[in-house]
């Protein structure tokens, strides 16, 4: 029977109820009041906000100018949706934090599929699959806005996406400039659109903040977002004028665009960047809530949220003093890379409003936004510091730090694996587990229930490496990667490879099952990207989108483990698993004709019909591309309906 979500869809760890992982009362709500707000020093005058911007452009030439690494990478990462306990009879994308949702490229609500292209958004009428059609589009071809991904609710359709446009900021006084300015800047736009009328959906509210968009959280009816935007450091210290700050507009509250007052943006002392960071958030169920935006002169890699806290975490290059003391300033451009530490910032979030509560400080680098997690009150943090191909005391090692309520270092766990980086991380409760790889892949099991004294309980080292693990019971977790082949001190990757590993002896973890496919050049958006990721415990379920690359005949031969393979299929691949049995291939789905195949060649194929997302509603599974839409039987595998997408 089909099932309707009721209100929001909210988030599940996994796409079934794993109290172990997130037991009831394990997050405790932050206090996040004006005094933490005021612990940051506001920026204040444009003089003083000039004086800053030159400080954090001589702490930032050593990295920028000397050894071309940028003062802050931002990873423009995309987010996961969310599960509806009301609704267990259609699936959403795989997400990391029950009741926090994150954005995708496809939702559905168990009636309609919605899909954001980069030209348009549509609203599919997908169940019953035998009645599929395309219900409406929501078209931006001027090419001033392209969309990235959406939250879908009971009532609403968020689309995310970066917009390149000219702003025209109010006048600023007489006394400073008379005239209106204009500069042409990226924004990041979030239309809300009321979608009670499938046929047409209706544009009521534009939130916009100038910058890059870094990630987006939705927890309820409130909508949190963050960016960075580099600063023209440049012209603002030629420019004799003063020159507005960062802009932001809200449609509920005029067409104007604002600056942002420099009496309102604070910086982080430690932390000078030429970039500042956004943070915005508003309750949508209130129209004539103001969009609460906080600006910080600095700027973000990373974002982690629970259900009362964001975290935005940025690694902070310094020079090893030691080999900047040993190498003549001729010879820095050939330096050993900078040391990096990982700072923190946390926002608390309620009800739509968003304000600084804590900085913290870890040694090291983080690998994403699993390499964070809150439970108890603490932030448990996993870095890797050092340089992998090093043999000195500068060499890479792998640590964990617990963080308190201030985000001061409680615990640490230093120096796992050393010539090692993290190649994924995940927590799961009072455990967590860490791969680190450079010939073997080890898969540490870590002790967190004493915060104060983190440990390692075990480890397994066995080829190959996982780039995501996925919890699967509290005695099974999934890791998805690459296969390995070593080559005296080299190890070369080879086809993707799916691993079971029982943890039921949390001191002998093991491999119970695996699985490898095609052989090297293999790749899916699964290991970087976890919303690809279709899982059901319940239905033994597991499916993802990969290209396969496999060797010839005459390879084989050869036995060249360096040699890539030739392009033989994109599409998903759709298992049944089994604690019990392992990995059973039920089907391999495809949008290629025979022709696109014969199109590829022996290289790299991209094509519109390559499939990005696989979901369930009810007992059918939709695979969907750009172009297409193919849904057939979960059990069975009978084809049901394709649908061509594009007009």
């Amino acid at each position: 029977m089909k099932k309707k979500a009721a209100g929001l869809v909210v988030t599940a760890f996994v796409l079934c109820a794993l109290p172990f992982l997130l037991p009831a009362g394990s997050i405790k709500e932050p206090t996040v009041t004006a005094a933490a707000q005021d612990e940051l020093p506001v920026v204040g005058t444009y003089e003083k906000f000039k004086k800053l911007l030159k400080k954090s452009v001589a702490n930032n030439t050593y990295a920028e100018l000397e050894l071309g690494i940028p003062a802050m990478a931002p990873a423009l990462q995309a987010g996961d949706a969310a599960k509806s306990t009301a609704a267990p009879d259609f699936s959403v994308t795989n997400t990391q934090v029950q009741g926090v949702d994150e954005a995708d490229i496809v939702k559905t609500d168990g009636t309609y599929l919605y899909q954001s292209t980069n030209r348009e958004v549509r609203i599919v009428k997908a169940y019953p699959a035998q009645e599929m059609r395309v219900t409406s589009r929501i078209s931006y071809e001027d090419g001033q806005f392209t969309p990235l991904e959406m939250f879908v609710d009971d009532k609403r359709l968020i689309v995310i996406g970066q917009a390149d446009n000219y702003v025209e900021l109010a006048p600023l006084p007489a006394s400073k400039r008379a005239i209106p300015y204009y500069r042409n800047n990226q924004l990041v736009k979030a239309l809300v659109y009321d979608i009670a009328d499938k046929e047409n959906p209706r544009l009521i509210r534009q939130l916009e903040v100038e910058g890059q968009y870094l990630s987006s959280r939705k927890i309820g009816s409130s909508l949190y977002l963050t960016a960075n935007n580099s600063i023209d450091t440049y012209r603002i210290l030629q420019e004799k004028t003063e020159l507005p700050g960062p802009a932001y507009r809200d449609s509920a509250f005029g067409e104007q665009y604002q600056p942002v007052p420099y009496s309102d943006i604070r910086y982080f002392p430690e932390s000078l960047q030429p970039n500042y960071l956004m943070v915005a958030g508003v309750n949508l169920d209130l129209p004539r809530q103001k969009l609460s935006l906080s600006t910080y002169l600095g700027a973000g890699e990373n974002i982690y949220a629970s259900p009362t806290s964001l975290y935005v975490a940025v690694t902070e290059y310094k020079a090893n003093q030691r080999n900047m003391m040993q190498t003549e300033s001729f010879d820095r451009l050939f330096a050993p890379p900078l040391a990096a530490d990982t700072t923190i910032y946390r926002f608390g979030m309620n009800d739509g409003k968003i304000a600084f509560s804590a900085k913290g400080r870890v040694p090291g680098q983080i690998l994403n936004q699993f390499s964070m997690d809150e439970y108890d009150g603490y932030l448990r943090i996993a870095t890797t510091s050092g340089n992998m191909w090093r043999t000195d005391a500068d060499t890479s090692k792998n640590n964990i730090y617990v963080l308190d309520s201030k985000l001061g270092i409680h615990g640490k766990l230093e120096g796992v694996a050393p010539t090692e980086r993290i190649y994924s991380v995940r927590f799961m409760g009072k455990r967590a587990y860490m791969v680190t790889f450079r010939n073997v892949d080890p898969l540490f099991v870590l002790d967190l229930e004493k915060p104060d004294a983190p440990r390692i309980l075990g480890a397994l080292k066995i080829p190959g490496y996982s780039d995501y693990l996925h919890p699967y019971d509290e005695n099974h977790i999934i890791g998805f990667g690459k296969e390995t082949e070593s080559d005296k001190d080299m190890a070369y990757y080879q086809g993707m490879k799916i691993a079971l590993f029982d943890v039921s002896d949390v001191s002998k973890p093991k491999e119970k099952f695996k699985t490898v496919i095609g052989d090297r050049g293999t790749d899916s958006e699964l290991l970087h990207n976890h919303k690809a990721l279709l899982f059901s415990r319940e239905k033994g379920l597991l499916a993802f989108p990969l290209s396969v690359y496999e060797w010839t005949e005459a390879q084989k031969a050869e036995q060249n483990i360096r040699g890539y393979g030739h392009f033989t299929f994109q599409g998903a691949y759709v298992y049944r698993i089994d604690p019990e049995k392992g990995f059973t291939l039920t089907d391999k789905i495809t949008h290629l004709e025979p022709e696109d195949i014969a199109k590829a060649g022996e290289g790299w194929y991209e094509s519109s019909k390559n499939i990005r997302r696989i979901l369930t509603i009810d007992q059918t599974l939709y695979t969907i591309s750009d172009d297409i839409v193919k849904a057939q039987q979960l059990y069975g595998q009978k084809a049901v309906k394709t649908l061509p997408l594009t007009k």
